[in-house]
């Protein structure tokens, strides 16, 4: 449907021998309507993103126990490569993870291949907008060489205005499983809903429900998982340099309520301060610098503010290149 008071104007071509009109309240390039007005959404996010601004304030720019350098590079002819090895200081035991990308943009194909330590090798198809617009199909498959274990998803979305689903299919010998979600979206509400069925068992192995609302600068998430784990969050981003979450969760049946609190603070344009607490008096804290383009560094420790004296505390340190 046409949005109304959509504005059009002249532009010449890129060969500059024409004219040719372009409608800005609507894509012609991507077949998309362009962002509405106040009291409508444009596509909601996947079930798995809901409440997503406040789980990276409380998950990104931390990661004490582990040494990790990150390296991205880009070949000439578009395939990607990212290379990964990290240690943990706790266990001393290291790993490593190689992964390519390429993208076939001519058919809509993206192909991404991963490779780990564990010796388990996995690729992963995916087309998107191809068949209808929206719609996104793939196909997940992995194999461990020394165990011969091997496993098979078939995974597919479609997404519109207020809508997004989604139903991965996982193949077994015993029988496959099926991964459902839905999340619908209207005037800043979110409501979503996510199940799993174990169709060996016939058994319903996942049921989960969540709501929310989004706005410019707040955004809150509710979420029952399974009838016995509740759980809610709150993000605000009180101005151009700090942001701030809240998260509460507690389980039936227990009286024991956990939270945190957490926040980002950019202190210039290549820096950044993270900080976080919870109920345990575990406090959390990160910095992130880059550097330079493409080099970015990341400093981050834990303290058990219940046991400052008896040790337990932890560091940690992150590289990142690209190129």
């Amino acid at each position: 449907m046409a949005e109304k008071g959509a504005v059009c104007e002249v532009q010449p071509d890129q060969a500059g021998k024409g004219k040719r009109e372009v409608n800005k309240g609507h894509c012609g390039t991507c077949q998309q309507r362009a962002p509405k007005g106040h009291g409508t959404m444009a596509v909601p996010p996947a079930y798995s993103d809901l409440g997503k601004a406040a789980k990276d304030i409380f998950n990104k720019g931390f990661g004490y126990g582990v040494l990790k350098l990150d390296v991205k590079t880009k070949s000439q002819s578009g395939v990607e490569f990212s290379t990964s090895g990290s240690n943990n200081t706790d266990t001393g035991k290291s790993g490593g993870q190689l992964e390519t990308k390429y993208k076939m943009k001519e058919l809509g194909l993206n192909f991404n291949q991963k490779w780990n330590t564990d010796n388990t090798l996995s690729t992963e198809i995916t087309m998107e907008d191809q068949l209808a617009l929206g719609l996104k199909l793939g196909l997940d498959a992995s194999f461990v060489p020394n165990t011969g274990k091997k496993s098979a998803k078939l995974k597919s979305g479609y997404k519109q205005d207020f809508v997004n689903v989604g139903c991965d299919l996982e193949l077994d010998v015993a029988g496959p499983s099926v991964h459902a979600a839905a999340v619908l979206g209207y005037e800043g509400w979110l409501a979503g809903y996510q199940l799993a069925f174990d169709t060996a068992k016939s058994k319903l192995t996942l049921n989960n429900f969540a709501l929310g609302y989004k706005a410019g600068d707040f955004q809150l998430h509710t979420n029952v998982n399974d009838g016995t784990e509740f759980a809610g969050s709150i993000y605000q981003k009180v101005n151009s340099n700090l942001e701030t979450a809240v998260h509460l969760s507690w389980t039936a049946g227990s009286n024991n309520t956990r939270f945190g609190i957490g926040a980002k603070y950019q202190l210039e344009k290549d820096a950044s301060l993270s900080a976080k607490v919870n109920n345990a008096c575990l406090v959390g804290v990160g910095y992130t610098q880059n550097l330079r383009p493409g080099v970015k560094i990341t400093l981050s420790g834990l303290l058990d503010g219940k046991n400052v004296n008896g040790g337990g505390h932890k560091v940690g340190l992150g590289f990142e290149l690209e190129a």
